[in-house]
């Protein structure tokens, strides 16, 4: 039973292979579409059409079946299965326009497949009404009108389709959201990378390799952060605060400050004002100013800010702010902490100490 589905598969494989390369031949059609129309079947359903509008047709004339309503009934069937088939047809299109919109670049960045989706869904429920009617003999205008009445429970059912719907609109059209985005829930919930946008969830494949759904609805009623601005951008942000002692802050003597231009080669051709004696921290500042204003990883044409926020029970921060070239996750970490473990190390060239809580 096995050889026999393999052999089966692989000669449908043959055929789709052939039926594509004579309609890129004969019909002068795109490879690509070719390969998407036999790919969706928009063919073999249609040709599924074609024994149930004989079988309609040649059913009174062949009087196979005796009895007005057993003829009737079997008509009814007919009609069924071609309905049927013709919705196959429609949601195979839809499927194509998905394929199709999939292959632009610039397109498959955008939530195309919510949309479809609900036009999906519109779709079946229309051919479930009109099979429903064809087969109880009533107008489908009838079955709707009843359905006016149960409005409210259809509003339960589809309820998430019908909020993940509109999210999806919400998040399309103010371009919160695209396929590839990195994207961080709070509360660590999600953090990676969207891999699917659909009418009731979105797929997020998170660092460790896991796959978080999260609800559209929720990305429009919750904070969120995106990173693509990040990725766009020039350079990504480093904000990062060393802390000294405060005890250790002091007015530079003169010994003091030619050991600094002696050791410290950034600082050899600094020069303070007349009548004015710098302090070691604002020597340091002054450092990591020059050494990042130097450093071939951090992007001079970004924002560059060193600055002393108020001190606290843990001691003096100095806030460095400044923005990698290299935006790499793996690139940035080594980079910073690199960057940061030189100038950790460089405190006590200016006779500054690290705090360090102590319990």
């Amino acid at each position: 039973m096995v050889c026999f589905y393999r052999k089966q598969n692989a000669a449908m494989n043959h055929n789709n292979h052939w039926l594509s390369r004579w309609m890129t031949h004969r019909w002068k059609v795109h490879p690509e579409l070719a390969h998407v129309l036999v790919k969706r079947k928009i063919f073999t359903y249609i040709a599924y059409i074609i024994p149930g509008i004989i079988v309609y047709s040649l059913l009174p004339v062949l009087q196979i079946i005796e009895g007005e309503s057993w003829l009737d009934i079997t008509r009814r069937f007919c009609v069924v299965y071609m309905i049927s088939c013709i919705l196959l047809v429609f949601n195979s299109l839809l499927l194509l326009v998905l394929d199709i919109y999939n292959t632009k670049d610039k397109m498959r960045s955008r939530p195309m497949k919510g949309l479809i989706q609900v036009f999906q869904v519109l779709l079946f429920f229309i051919g479930g009404i009109v099979i429903v009617s064809v087969l109880i003999n009533k107008s489908p205008a009838t079955l709707l009108g009843g359905l006016g009445a149960s409005a409210a429970v259809l509003m339960l059912v589809f309820k998430d389709s019908i909020l993940g719907f509109v999210a999806g609109v919400q998040l399309s059209a103010n371009d919160m959201l695209r396929i590839g985005d990195w994207v961080q829930l709070p509360d660590g919930k999600a953090n990676g990378v969207v891999q699917e946008i659909t009418l009731n969830t979105v797929k997020i494949q998170n660092w460790d390799n896991t796959i978080s759904t999260v609800p559209p609805y929720t990305l429009v009623n919750t904070t969120f952060k995106n990173w693509r601005g990040m990725q766009e951008g020039q350079g990504r942000r480093v904000d990062k605060c060393i802390r000294l002692d405060l005890f250790s802050l002091d007015f530079c003597t003169i010994e003091q400050w030619e050991q600094v231009r002696t050791r410290v080669p950034l600082l050899a051709d600094y020069r303070p004002s007349e009548n004015e004696m710098p302090t070691n921290a604002q020597l340091y500042r002054m450092y990591i100013g020059r050494y990042l204003s130097t450093h071939p990883e951090v992007n001079q044409n970004m924002d560059l800010i060193i600055s002393q926020k108020e001190p606290t029970e843990y001691g003096v921060p100095i806030e460095v702010y400044f923005f990698l070239r290299n935006k790499i996750w793996k690139d940035y970490e080594r980079i910073q902490s690199d960057i940061f473990d030189h100038l950790l190390v460089m405190a006590k060239e200016f006779h500054l100490k690290l705090y360090q809580y102590s319990s």
